[in-house]
């Protein structure tokens, strides 16, 4: 007999039935115009050894360290020569891993998850993808983005999307969406939001560990349940500049945000850019039961302050097509659905404002802002394909506080370039003198940070060169590491520009001594 593996699905996550028709549709269809880069895919796990998990079809009270499966679609440069991409065949062997059923033979998976195995169905699984797979990581550094799927879905769901932002030269990392101790949600969605704001905190991490990433460009993107996670993931880790979500379920159920312990608007002060589902007809608000609120209400919008807010509406796509998977094998719904032409042409727009986007707050590339900023009649040339609200965040004051923190987390290298970057955001930013001398003496004295302290000084010396205390200091900190010539040279530079400094005039005539 075989076992039904149907996800269970919260209503707010307008994932309708009725009676379906099945949907005539292929991947080119989307028409999406890829970059210059080549795809290259890894897939593998690894183990957060600070959780316990059990998998849910064993039956045993037996618990390992949390297993995380890491999706990555990265950008290449490789010549492929006869290499061939991957089929999406290839994305559903990944699919049957993270739902725990490594062993099922591939003839099954359309029967045994969630798709109905049709023709057509059978067809996209041949159907190849813009992605290769192992092939070299590009040169250089590339910003991040870390995709949180939907309710208990798999890393590759939006396999398109991803591929389409490497292909512009972003590393997009996933894993699935898993439950606190199995593979499934339990009825307690905070805890599980928290769960999955976790995993995200483990890629960032992992993400790490990969040279081409560019650790100072983060960006969240999710799609249904994953928009909650990576609102709550944000609002505690100042890595991530940016929120991409694809009718992320805060907008349903901004309750269960309150309810954990990170939430506060305060601390959501990066872009954001959501794009909803068009709005639910009416006769499907009746039969499924449907708040009619749920067109308009959007708390967490109308909240939030401090980011600049990017508010979209898809007049084309009910919510399952915001995925790949969503696109190419849900069945389509009569009451509301548009013609598959038009839902494809949708995704294509969502893809497109994701890129530019991440490219105007990330990569600070003027044509990106320019996109955000033109109606989206004139950027897709029709009408009603999308409306679009903005909301123009307050400026965020950044403090010395905030510059320390992220000279940090870069062991305080680098820092002139950290402090150019910033004051480009932030052209109010004031690194009073007094506080760097304070920072950089204290790194100085400390013989494990003595060389932070000095590369404190050569900023600070950088930014208040006729400061002949700073220079006085970054003597003191030469002649503590035992660099004496380098010590001559900064006190005599505080001299001159101090010619009463008796704490100068002593070292030197010691250090000629």
């Amino acid at each position: 007999m075989k076992k039904s593996m149907k996800r269970q699905l919260l209503t707010l996550l307008i994932i309708f039935h009725g009676n379906l028709l099945l949907g005539q549709t292929s991947l080119n269809e989307i028409n999406l115009n890829h970059g210059d880069y080549k795809v290259g895919f890894k897939h593998y796990t690894v183990s957060d050894s600070t959780r316990t998990y059990s998998r849910a079809y064993e039956y045993t009270n037996h618990k390992i360290a949390r297993p995380i499966p890491v999706s990555i679609w990265y950008p290449s440069e490789q010549k492929l020569g006869n290499k061939s991409p991957l089929q999406v065949l290839n994305y559903f062997e990944i699919l049957k891993e993270e739902e725990e059923w490594e062993n099922l033979p591939n003839d099954q998976l359309l029967n045994w998850f969630y798709y109905p195995n049709t023709p057509e169905n059978q067809l996209h699984l041949k159907e190849q993808t813009k992605a290769y797979s192992e092939i070299d990581f590009a040169k250089g550094k590339f910003p991040v983005i870390i995709y949180t799927a939907s309710f208990q879905a798999s890393s590759i769901e939006n396999f398109a999307l991803c591929e389409f932002l490497a292909s512009h030269g972003y590393l997009v990392i996933s894993s699935p969406s898993r439950g606190t101790d199995t593979r499934w949600f339990s009825n307690n969605l905070a805890m599980e939001i928290e769960t999955q704001a976790r995993d995200v905190e483990f890629l960032i991490k992992e993400a790490g560990n990969l040279a081409i990433a560019d650790y100072s460009k983060f960006a969240v993107m999710g799609f249904s349940f994953g928009g909650l996670s990576n609102i709550i993931a944000q609002m505690r880790n100042d890595r991530i500049k940016a929120i991409v979500s694809l009718d992320g379920t805060e907008r349903y159920q901004y309750e269960l945000l309150e309810k954990s312990l990170s939430f506060n608007l305060d601390k959501m002060d990066v872009p954001y850019l959501h794009m909803a589902q068009k709005d639910i007809p009416d006769i499907v608000l009746k039969e499924d039961k449907i708040a009619p609120e749920l067109n308009s209400k959007f708390v967490l919008y109308d909240s939030v302050r401090k980011g600049q807010t990017y508010r979209l509406k898809f007049h084309h796509l009910t919510h399952s097509y915001f995925s790949s998977l969503g696109i190419l094998f849900s069945e389509r719904d009569p009451r509301q659905d548009k013609s598959d032409p038009e839902i494809m042409e949708s995704y294509k727009w969502v893809s497109n404002y994701t890129l530019n986007f991440l490219n105007a707050y990330l990569k600070e590339d003027e044509n990106g802002m320019a996109f955000l900023e033109t109606r989206p009649e004139e950027n897709t040339s029709k009408e009603g394909l999308i409306s679009q609200m903005v909301k123009q965040g307050e400026r965020k004051v950044f403090s010395f506080q905030d510059f320390n923190d992220l000279a940090s987390e870069q062991n305080y290298e680098n820092l002139f370039q950290l402090y150019s970057s910033i004051l480009k955001e932030h052209p109010s930013l004031k690194l009073p003198e007094g506080n760097l001398n304070t920072i950089g003496l204290q790194l100085i004295f400390n013989p494990k940070t003595s060389q932070q302290g000095i590369n404190v000084f050569q900023l600070a010396t950088k930014l208040y060169p006729n400061s002949a205390n700073l220079y006085d200091s970054l003597a003191e900190g030469y002649l503590f590491l035992g660099n004496n010539e380098k010590a001559i040279e900064s006190f005599q530079t505080s001299l001159n520009l101090n010619p009463n400094n008796q704490n100068a005039i002593i070292r030197l005539e010691q250090l000629k001594n």
